[in-house]
């Protein structure tokens, strides 16, 4: 393959429930010289997330949907290998939105100042949106205040893992998570500070979530929608709030499921169930990178990654495994 080749994954067709192998295409292409403003970068670390599965439907939505024929995009860090910038040089890092892909061009990219101790791969989770996410999540969606009992949902994937640390660390009176195996209920609380956690494929969902906060809860960081909304319903206070981040429960679904059978009771509770978009709060960043960052460095809060290596050629293995919940926080490709 030539220097001015690469290989990037297209979608090559949509999938219907559950994604497989055959949906992705690793097509190879010819990268385009640079014009001023622009600089070509090397992928070293690729992230997979479950908002990319929605948008492998053809819906209308927040973020437009992938195209069949087209490459993927994502979260990324890239090494710079030519440049047309000022200010950035061969061998330097930058953070960017074009993931799937071996090389990318890209035009005015954020320069990455690596901090020492810290993995470049943290500026895709803990230190980039899914940190955000959970920050902006927690505290300004659901309005978080110290002394709230908060119930997380999918407490060991790479949002739901940050949400409850900082719950814990703002002053929660308990921090409660559900998670898919007993080894992550171990994580949860034996590593991650949670006060109690459950396996939800264990026993009836709101009955192990009472058991779980026998007093109830305040707050629900809600990732998995579904089946947990409807136990997180029935728990909250009355005036409990709901951030709803997430409903991965349904993204795979063929038809649509069943909303919470219990909604009625946010009348009579008066609850707020509050959907929220990160990328309509970036004005938060700086406040979330200070914040976490220094609970981060100062080892109060665990940065979780499960990282895949092969590069491209294991993405698609990655993001399939992610959405079956192999990972523990969040998935991370690395390439050589």
């Amino acid at each position: 393959m030539s220097t001015r080749q690469t290989r990037e994954i297209h979608l090559a067709s949509r999938p219907t429930g559950w994604p497989t192998e055959d949906n992705f295409a690793v097509v190879t292409t010819e990268l385009p010289a640079l014009s001023a403003g622009q600089v070509l970068v090397r992928n070293v670390f690729m992230s997979v997330d479950p908002y990319m599965r929605p948008r492998m439907n053809d819906v209308k939505s927040y973020v437009p949907p992938f195209q069949v024929g087209e490459p993927l995009d994502g979260g990324a860090v890239g090494e710079v290998v030519e440049s047309q910038v000022d200010g950035l040089t061969p061998g330097d890092l930058v953070v960017h939105g074009l993931g799937w892909r071996e090389h990318a061009v890209l035009d005015n990219p954020r320069k990455l100042d690596p901090v020492p101790g810290v993995s470049v791969s943290h500026y895709l989770g803990v230190l980039g949106t899914t940190g955000l996410t959970a920050y902006v999540g927690l505290l300004d969606i659901a309005g978080f205040r110290p002394g709230d009992a908060v119930f997380v949902s999918g407490a060991a994937g790479a949002v739901g893992s940050v949400a409850g640390q900082i719950a814990r660390l703002r002053g929660a009176s308990r921090v409660v998570g559900s998670a898919g195996s007993p080894e992550k209920v171990a994580l949860l609380t034996e590593r991650l500070g949670f006060d109690a956690a459950f396996d939800y494929h264990e026993g009836h969902l709101y009955r192990q979530l009472s058991a779980a906060a026998p007093d109830g809860i305040d707050v629900y960081f809600d990732n998995v929608g579904g089946d947990h909304l409807e136990a997180a319903i029935g728990a909250l206070h009355d005036y409990g709030r709901v951030a709803l981040c997430g409903s991965i429960s349904a993204y795979n679904a063929a038809e649509a499921p069943p909303g919470p059978r219990n909604l009625g009771l946010a009348v009579g509770k008066r609850l707020t169930l509050r959907g929220f978009i990160v990328t309509d709060h970036g004005d938060r960043f700086r406040d979330m990178a200070r914040e976490v960052g220094g609970w981060l460095a100062s080892g109060e809060l665990v940065a979780e990654e499960t990282v895949v290596e092969g590069g491209l050629d294991a993405a698609v293995t990655a993001f399939l495994g992610m959405l079956r919940g192999e990972n523990t926080g969040k998935m991370i490709v690395h390439f050589d």
